[in-house]
Parts: C-alpha cells; sequence; structure tokens
C-alpha cells in the first residue's frame, strides 16, 4: 500500500538544510511513500486534499506577513484538513515544523506570536508538559530533550481555557530559565489526533548538522555572532547521539509511522 505525502516548502527559495533533509527521512520509507514538493511561498503552490500526509516546513521571516495569496491558500488548507478529518477521522496527518507551526497557532487562535527578544540559534532543552510526557509523540525521549532551534519569533501567552474546549494539547515548552524574566514559548502542540505542530527542527540530522557547522566559513559567521562558547555547545550536543541525533529518529519517523497505520486501517476497513 503506497501514501501520498505533500511537502510544503516554505522557505521561499532561501537556501536551507531542512528541505532536503525531510526527502531523506521520506526516502528511508521506499515505495511506501510517493512525494511532490510545493512551493508555497516562492510560486504561491498549494496541495489540495487528496493527500494523505502532508509535513510543512520551517522559512524565514515574519509569520504574521505573507503575499496575500500563500497565506491564504494556507490558511484555507489548515480549515480543510481540520474539516475532512471531523467527517472522516484520521484521513489525512498534518506535521507543521517552525514557520509552518507559528501560522497554524495565528490560524487557530493559539496564543500571541510575537518576535523574541534575541534570535534562538542552536541545539536546547525543552521540556515536556504533562500532556507531552503521556502524548506517544514523544514516547522514549528524555524530559528535556533536545532539539535543533532556529527562530527570530515565539508563540507565548496561550488560552489554556480555549486550548482546552478545543482539545489542543501543549506538548512541549521552553527551556526552563529562572534567572530570564522572559516567557517561555510552546515548541510542541497536539492540535488534534491527526495535527502536530512543533517550533524546533525535528528533521535535523547530526550528521548533516555537524557537516555544515565544521565549515570553516560558518563557524567564522558563529562565533563572530554567537561567540565560540556556543559554537562547542552546539558540536557538542550534535556529537552525542543521545540528544539531536535521537529527537531526528523518533519523531518525524514516529508520526510517519502512526499516520500509515491509521490509514491502513481506515482503507481495510472500505475494502
Amino acid at each position: 500500500m503506497q501514501y501520498r505525502v505533500a511537502v510544503l516548502d516554505l522557505n521561499n527559495n532561501v537556501p536551507n538544510q531542512g528541505l532536503s533533509a525531510i526527502k531523506k527521512l521520506l526516502s528511508y520509507f521506499g515505495n511506501k511513500l510517493e512525494y511532490t514538493v510545493f512551493d508555497v511561498r516562492g510560486r504561491n503552490e498549494m496541495p489540495g486534499l487528496d493527500f494523505d500526509i502532508y509535513i510543512s516546513s520551517g522559512g524565514p521571516g515574519d509569520p504574521r506577513e505573507g503575499n496575500g495569496i500563500w497565506e491564504v491558500k494556507f490558511s484555507n488548507l489548515l480549515e480543510g484538513i481540520w474539516e475532512e478529518n471531523k467527517r472522516n477521522p484520521r484521513s489525512k496527518f498534518l506535521f507543521l515544523i517552525c514557520h509552518s507551526f507559528q501560522l497554524a497557532c495565528l490560524h487557530f487562535g493559539v496564543g500571541e506570536v510575537i518576535p523574541r527578544k534575541s534570535e534562538s540559534f542552536g541545539t536546547f532543552p525543552v521540556h515536556k508538559t504533562p500532556a507531552g510526557k503521556d502524548d506517544i509523540l514523544l514516547y522514549g525521549l528524555e524530559d528535556p530533550f533536545y532539539v535543533a532551534d532556529f527562530r527570530r519569533f515565539q508563540v507565548v501567552r496561550p488560552d489554556y481555557q480555549d486550548m482546552n474546549k478545543r482539545g489542543f494539547k501543549i506538548l512541549a515548552i521552553e527551556k526552563f530559565r529562572p534567572h530570564i524574566e522572559l516567557e517561555r514559548a510552546l515548541m510542541a502542540i497536539r492540535f488534534s489526533n491527526e495535527i502536530i505542530g512543533v517550533q524546533f527542527h525535528p528533521e535535523a540530522n547530526s550528521q548533516g548538522m555537524l557537516y555544515h557547522f565544521t565549515t570553516d566559513n560558518v563557524q567564522a559567521e558563529i562565533i563572530d555572532v554567537y561567540g565560540k562558547s556556543k559554537l562547542n555547545q552546539m558540536l557538542e550536543d550534535l556529537e552525542d547521539l543521545t540528544k539531536i541525533e535521537k529527537t531526528h529518529r523518533t519523531i518525524l519517523p514516529g508520526f510517519i509511522h502512526r499516520a500509515m497505520q491509521y490509514l491502513s486501517q481506515e482503507r481495510s476497513v472500505l475494502i
């Protein structure tokens, strides 16, 4: 049985490692998955509702801004998938990464999307919430677990009462920093059985990031902007297979695998 995957590229033609990492991860499933890439922001491309699994990437810029075309199409797709699953539960699965996660939070009215005081850049520990500790998405990961996090914006100040009423569950939040009086950003939300969003980059793998961050020009840039201690901490986290690599092997592959299981059950009922 083969499943159709729509990969939504929100990178706006900015060079990045995320999209290639998503493609590589999908290739691990062999001929069970057939994927199509849509250039959402560059060409205003958007898939229809004829796919089984949707994976929407990160991207640069302010998620509150668009060109009046692609962000409307994106919002319509979110609503279409949501409504389709209300009619036929577990028929469409969606995973949202970073920029896409922020867009979904705007669409569903989850908290406020605001600029960070400073850019988050590197590898960081993320804490599970009580709901996250019980959620299958994060099974097998420590608390805290480590993520690759690159962003200038964040989702904060959630309306817990409204989220509970709608069945949204916060699964992870930003690391605890008692010495800094700043709000802790939301890092993962289960919007429904079928729709998951994360602020970080679960597609990031240690090998690819190590290759990128050990090139001389990239290292020089990081040291210049963030300091040598930040670079050393990143490299240390990337070399530890219990950190970024474990997150890479757990979250997105697990989501895809479970989506395929549910979809196969639904289709067997129809046969």
